[in-house]
């Protein structure tokens, strides 16, 4: 009889390991294929000097990020990115939560206006980008607008070196705002109504109902947004590439990500585009991991 139970206690780990192999397995190797062995070839990478077209490959050590340190084009887009996730972060916060707020209704009209409003997040980042190129451009469809208004000379959305990095953040905004109202609304459809009812009762005015119900108890879709937005903004690329190609003039707008992108295809230097993955790869890490904490133990303290 012990010997039955062991060959059925067998057989079962048999079969567990085997569904496990079933489910897991193609997620694991995606996951190793796709996203780890990538990364190891980027930092292997980054302490070379690989070209395409200048073999051979020799290991040069901490060379790169030197040259990352004091390379002028790399503060440059840093400041950008950073610029382009405070803006991204805020802003779509911001208006995802009043859209939300307004929109939380049971009829058929504002159901309708959820999808249209995520509608942009659904969108290819290159086709919103050429279409909000065209109503930036000099002469654009923007322009057209406050010509008919009476302003005939208004300012170069994309070609004035001070708003060009702003424009491209509204671009960003725009298509991340339907994201945080649908997170948003997930959030406000858990609170309870009772809650809203008894404060409305005790005579709480509607910014006292907020500050006190609402906004505590959409704490954890706070969270979500600002660290999806968070990561998004420090992989911004293909807004900058179709909509200013990194100009006006030479970095203007360039980003990290843009960065890498030129650096490793367009001049071929791999290994120092390499250096530029790995550094963003760990801010990124970093900055979003301290905001998740963060935004965590404000959750529990609420």
């Amino acid at each position: 009889m012990p010997s039955a139970l062991k060959t059925a206690s067998r057989g079962n780990r048999v079969r567990t390991g085997s569904y496990w192999l079933g489910f897991a397995g193609p997620g694991v190797f995606l996951y190793l294929a796709f996203v780890t062995l990538p990364t190891v070839m980027a930092l292997w990478q980054s302490f070379t000097n690989r070209n395409m077209f200048n073999p051979p490959t020799r290991w040069i050590g901490l060379r790169n990020y030197q040259d990352l340190l004091d390379d002028p084009a790399f503060h440059h887009a840093l400041t950008n990115t950073l610029i382009l996730a405070v803006l991204t972060i805020v802003v779509p916060n911001a208006l995802g939560l009043a859209v939300a707020m307004l929109i939380d209704r049971s009829s058929r009209l504002y159901r309708a206006l959820r999808s249209v409003f995520f509608v942009p997040v659904i969108l290819s980042g290159v086709v919103v980008s050429v279409i909000w190129q065209a109503i930036l451009a000099d002469g654009g469809i923007l322009d057209t607008m406050l010509a008919q208004l009476g302003v005939h000379e208004p300012p170069g959305w994309l070609t004035d070196r001070h708003l060009a990095l702003y424009s491209v953040a509204t671009v960003a905004i725009w298509q991340s705002v339907g994201f945080c109202v649908v997170v948003y609304l997930a959030g406000l459809q858990t609170i309870p109504h009772e809650l809203n009812e008894a404060s409305t009762l005790d005579g709480a005015s509607a910014w006292q109902r907020f500050r006190h119900v609402t906004w505590p108890l959409l704490a954890p879709a706070v969270t979500i947004n600002t660290v999806m937005l968070l990561i998004n903004a420090f992989k911004t690329y293909d807004q900058v590439q179709v909509i200013t190609n990194g100009g006006p003039g030479t970095d203007a707008t360039t980003t990290l990500a843009y960065n890498i992108v030129t650096i490793g295809f367009n001049e071929n230097r791999v290994g120092y585009s390499s250096t530029y993955a790995v550094v963003m790869l760990v801010l990124t890490a970093v900055v979003s991991t301290v905001t998740l904490r963060l935004l965590q133990r404000r959750e529990q303290n609420l």
